[in-house]
């Protein structure tokens, strides 16, 4: 982490995103017949206590292809290491770090493009020759082995595979109607007219108590709030099982 020493935060827009996505997925802003949602003014004000920054640059951070993660971070991240004598087949030789596109003298995290992928590396110690993946035995270490499979696929050619470190298509949709949910909520607007918005169908007072989408608004606004008091920080942390 790079010491930068007093700093003065951005002013924040009315809408905030928790989540920066390449998928198609995408919902309208929330509208009902209720006045819109109110953003407070917001003066950007010097931080004394201020000074951790996560990555080297903010401009560079902003873009999730090219922002770099560490392995303990992201489990995506492939630690690769150089292998150890006695281990390689002759039969057949690990992959050089010429092929693979190591910088040579390169150490700690690198990415590399390959047709339909950023592959994300942790390299240490630096003049790889021959390299190995460094599979840690801990509660991710599926996430891991797709994530270095998804590495070999792509430097033998082949389609690399889904990035199993990111958001789900449905998990991303879920996200979107959560934020819009906040928004409504902002609004002053009921949850039955939430639910009128967000899924296309009006509900009468008289049958909304036992409808279903009543209870799938219900559980949509409790984890809306939940993102809203810091819940969105384990978006960090996907995946989410074992962390």
């Amino acid at each position: 982490m790079r010491a930068c020493g007093r700093s003065t935060p951005l002013p924040l827009p009315c809408s905030v995103s928790a989540v920066t996505v390449t998928s198609s997925v995408s919902g309208p802003p929330f509208s009902a017949p209720r006045a819109g949602l109110r953003c407070p003014h917001q003066t950007p004000r010097r931080s004394p206590g201020a000074g951790g920054c996560d990555f080297e640059s903010v401009r560079s951070a902003l873009n999730p292809r090219t922002a770099l993660w560490t392995a303990a971070a992201l489990p995506g991240v492939i630690a690769l290491t150089d292998l150890p004598a006695g281990l390689a087949d002759p039969d057949h030789p690990p992959l050089s770090s010429v092929f693979i596109g190591l910088p040579p003298g390169e150490a700690g995290e690198l990415l590399i493009q390959r047709p339909g992928a950023v592959l994300r590396l942790h390299l240490a110690p630096p003049g790889i020759e021959t390299a190995s993946v460094v599979l840690p035995l801990d509660a991710l270490f599926e996430v891991r082995v797709q994530a270095a499979l998804r590495l070999w696929r792509a430097l033998m050619g082949r389609r690399p595979g889904p990035d199993p470190s990111i958001l789900s298509r449905g998990r991303i949709s879920r996200l979107i109607l959560a934020l819009r949910t906040l928004d409504g909520l902002a609004a002053g607007v009921s949850q039955r007219e939430i639910a009128s918005v967000l899924f296309g169908q009006d509900i009468s007072a008289r049958h909304w108590l036992s409808h279903d989408l009543h209870f799938r608004t219900k559980r949509l606004v409790s984890f809306a709030r939940g993102l809203a008091e810091g819940g969105y920080r384990r978006l960090l942390l996907h995946p989410f099982r074992g962390r």
